[in-house]
């Protein structure tokens, strides 16, 4: 049995490399070769994407979906969804994730890969189980990270927790490209030997161990890993899928695709690769290995968000410092997986703690609700003097917060109900209600100037009397 492979061009690759801005138009005249490589899965939407399309490309991301959904007749479509936060930045009531879900399966997603900043997994439930009352493969995920907590039997564990929810798959999401080759190896391996259903491995090529990487897992066992089109992979992307399927030919991994059908798809990214470079919307700083990343175990867009934050305080020569001080913040918060939002909680707190001079003076309202329990349950717990030196004696929250949370699907509708177009748009609102209304009145003034012109067409043509 061959390995098979996610393709995460029209997704993580382009969030990953241009911050998101690949456009519909730019994927659409692709999509029905992609579709006949043979590929596990294609992943096409969620993560970022949702917002990028509207705040930055003026589009809709429903109709995204519905586009590629019509031009990929034979490939399962993906997406990745952040557990109660949806697409959004903070946990929804239940109602809305029950109503994404069952929209999203009805628009066209076939496989919805759900993970949770902090691996808690009453974060993950409801959308896991949501996703299977529509027919939806549900494939969970814990993230990869390396602290003196986590170890091969925690990430057991985790798994072992998502396969007795109901999981179809699990995902081992390592988003910093921190998984080394044979750490990779022993990992898949436990795996494969504690849990039944499939495994699949996402990576990012930041480090530049990816591509070895995927060979001890594929050795070790793994059914599925995540590759990107050659010009648009490495760097902080996937790996490439191209040097693979060449590698694994005529072994018993042969993925059997075409090299002849990805390579017509190279040569169509290649020219808008050239077209991002031209308009700097890619950077030859994502494109190369950052050994920085296995050092402090810190992912690439954190890295320039800490920078970016020294730089307007006119502290640059202060990185080193705050490199070092992230991982002392990271033990003291229970050790989260730096990825959002705590990489930007714990980047953050961290760059205070070295500009104030002293731990803590300085606390955001983020690292706050991190301890006081609104983000969920922290891998390690928090010692007791960290909390109160942050929180004080407020009350922590101990369930899952998202039963703090009464039901918002009607408030919302009311609140959206001037720009309803679509019963889709109840949603779209309610991830980003300030992107999604600026959104809906450039789509609402392009809807009447199509109608004017056509006034003063079918006016020139018969004119009136």
């Amino acid at each position: 049995m061959g390995i098979k492979i996610t393709d995460t061009t029209l997704r993580d690759s382009h969030q990953s490399l241009i911050a998101t801005r690949m456009s519909t138009e730019e994927m659409l005249p692709i999509v029905e070769t992609i579709d006949k490589v043979g590929y596990h899965s294609l992943e096409c939407w969620g993560g970022a994407t949702f917002d990028a399309c509207m705040r930055f490309l003026n589009e809709d991301p429903w109709e995204r979906l519905r586009k590629i959904r019509d031009k990929a007749k034979n490939t399962k479509l993906q997406m990745l969804l952040r557990g109660q936060n949806l697409l959004g930045y903070k946990h929804y009531a239940d109602d809305v994730v029950d109503y994404f879900v069952q929209k999203a399966v009805a628009n066209g997603i076939d496989i919805i890969r759900i993970f949770d900043a902090l691996n808690d997994p009453r974060n993950v439930e409801r959308s896991l189980m949501a996703c299977k009352k529509e027919g939806g493969h549900a494939q969970a995920c814990f993230s990869y990270t390396i602290s003196p907590f986590h170890s091969l039997e925690q990430f057991v564990r985790d798994a072992k927790t998502f396969e007795e929810m109901g999981a179809d798959s699990i995902c081992i999401k390592d988003m910093a490209g921190l998984l080394t080759p044979y750490e990779a190896y022993d990992l898949v391996k436990a795996l494969k030997e504690n849990i039944k259903v499939p495994i699949q491995l996402h990576t990012h090529y930041t480090s530049g161990v990816a591509s070895m990487t995927y060979l001890k897992a594929i050795e070790a066992g793994v059914d599925v890993v995540d590759c990107a089109i050659s010009p648009m992979a490495m760097g902080t992307s996937q790996p490439p899928v191209e040097p693979l399927v060449a590698t694994l030919k005529g072994t018993k991994y042969d993925t059997g695709y075409d090299l002849n059908f990805l390579s017509e798809i190279a040569s169509y990214f290649s020219k808008l690769r050239e077209k991002y470079l031209k308009k700097e919307l890619l950077s030859t700083k994502v494109m190369g290995v950052d050994i920085n990343t296995l050092i402090y175990q810190v992912p690439g867009g954190m890295l320039s968000n800490l920078v970016s934050q020294l730089k307007q305080a006119g502290q640059e020569d202060k990185l080193l410092d705050v490199l070092q001080e992230v991982p002392r913040v990271r033990k003291d918060l229970g050790y989260p997986p730096l990825v959002t939002p705590s990489s930007q909680i714990v980047g953050t707190q961290a760059v205070l703690n070295v500009l104030m001079g002293e731990r803590y003076k300085m606390v955001p309202k983020e690292t706050k609700g991190l301890v006081r329990g609104e983000y969920g349950k922290t891998p390690a717990p928090i010692d007791d003097d960290i909390v109160k030196k942050i929180i004080g004696d407020e009350e922590r929250i101990t369930c899952r917060p998202a039963d703090l949370i009464p039901s918002e699907l009607p408030k919302i509708r009311e609140e959206a109900a001037e720009y309803i177009e679509q019963e889709e748009d109840v949603l779209t609102y309610a991830m980003f209600p300030q992107v999604a209304r600026k959104f809906f009145e450039y789509r609402r003034a392009q809807k009447y100037k199509i109608d004017s012109d056509m006034v003063d067409y079918e006016y020139k043509i018969h004119p009136l009397g």
